[in-house]
């Protein structure tokens, strides 16, 4: 049997935190070996820490683990941050453990546009993982890589196809994001009851930047943005667990909608290719019915690390629209950075 790579989490007791736990109990690949949060927590065994918000038990594991200070040393070999991206705790931590030589994958915003850091999906974009040789030799002994924010994850990963097939020119994408998103104890319950919130601090500013970068092309050292235009409106909806997206796209081709449909339903990419662990089968689940995707019925196809795509027509405005969902702290969050560690192993790049 391999012997497991030990990983640490930053922000161990947060929502994303907590993700990042359930999911790698029992990987094949990682075991916690480390738990770190903020100063309240530190000091105190996970247990004593951490009020366990997600559902089922916390895992026995790591109930008697010290939750250690976000910075380095820690005992582990490979960085997971859930980290805050805002007001620079984030960017400080990632990068001091970068320079003291952990691969840090991180499901923060802090480093994610800049430009030798790469934004990967790894159905998407694996090519941009060359940015670590970059980042190496701007002086860090190890590298950080992040995933992208959680609205961009599902919209990016449902262009993919259209871009390579036909040529995505421009994208209208609104967005009704689900509570979780917000962390906890997120929303106040009187703000979001009965009521939609058409304004979430920063997050069509990521949409709109962050999908040119991903789906951008790597040449000469450095990423060349895509030629799209984007626009993204964001809204938070009393919806628990799995963001969704209504989006138009216009083409430079013209192709049938049964072309467009088989493109979405047929991709797959290098993380099928290597079979890794929580690669989905389909990245894009397209489906048929008029009243999907729904949020309790498709957040958690392929273990919650699909897209499900519906609605898919031609459009009077632009060439085609759809509506897509995605499980937003799975896929969106702590499932992705969990998938692009297992390629960056699977690549030989862990070291």
């Amino acid at each position: 049997m391999t012997k497991k790579i030990r990983v640490g989490i930053l922000g161990a007791t947060g929502m994303v935190g907590q993700r990042f736990i359930q999911l790698l109990e029992n990987h094949p690949q990682f075991e916690i070996s480390a738990l770190a949060a903020s100063d309240r927590s530190q000091g105190k065994t996970f247990q004593e820490a951490c009020v366990w918000r997600l559902a089922g038990e916390m895992p026995e594991s790591v109930k008697s683990m010290r939750v250690a200070a976000p910075e380095p040393p820690l005992d582990c070999e490979l960085v997971f941050s859930s980290l805050p991206g805002e007001g620079g705790a984030a960017r400080a931590s990632e990068g001091a453990f970068a320079h003291a030589g952990f691969p840090v994958i991180s499901n923060s915003s802090a480093y994610r546009m800049d430009p030798d850091v790469p934004l990967l999906i790894p159905e998407v974009n694996h090519e941009h993982l060359a940015l670590i040789d970059v980042q190496r030799k701007n002086g860090s002994g190890g590298y950080v890589v992040t995933n992208p924010n959680c609205s961009t994850i599902m919209l990016a990963l449902a262009l993919a196809p259209l871009h390579a097939s036909f040529g995505v020119t421009s994208v209208v994408a609104t967005t009704m994001q689900a509570l979780s998103g917000a962390g906890y104890p997120g929303v106040a319950s009187l703000a979001i009851s009965d009521n939609v919130l058409p304004f979430i601090d920063g997050e069509e500013e990521k949409i709109e930047q962050e999908t040119l970068k991903i789906l951008g092309e790597f040449k000469d050292a450095e990423i060349q943005a895509a030629p799209m235009a984007v626009s993204a409106q964001c809204h938070r909806v009393n919806v628990s667990d799995g963001h969704m997206a209504a989006v138009r796209v216009k083409l430079e081709a013209s192709p049938a909608i049964e072309d467009v449909k088989n493109a979405m339903a047929t991709f797959t990419a290098l993380p099928q290719e290597l079979q890794l662990h929580s690669a989905p089968k389909s990245p894009i689940i397209v489906r048929e019915e008029p009243d999907r995707p729904q949020s309790r019925l498709d957040r958690d196809a392929g273990n919650g690390m699909s897209v499900t795509v519906g609605r898919l027509f031609p459009d009077n405005v632009l060439d085609y629209r759809f509506v897509a969902l995605s499980h937003n702290t799975i896929r969106g969050a702590a499932g992705a950075a969990i998938l692009n560690a297992e390629l960056l192993i699977a690549l030989g790049k862990l070291s």
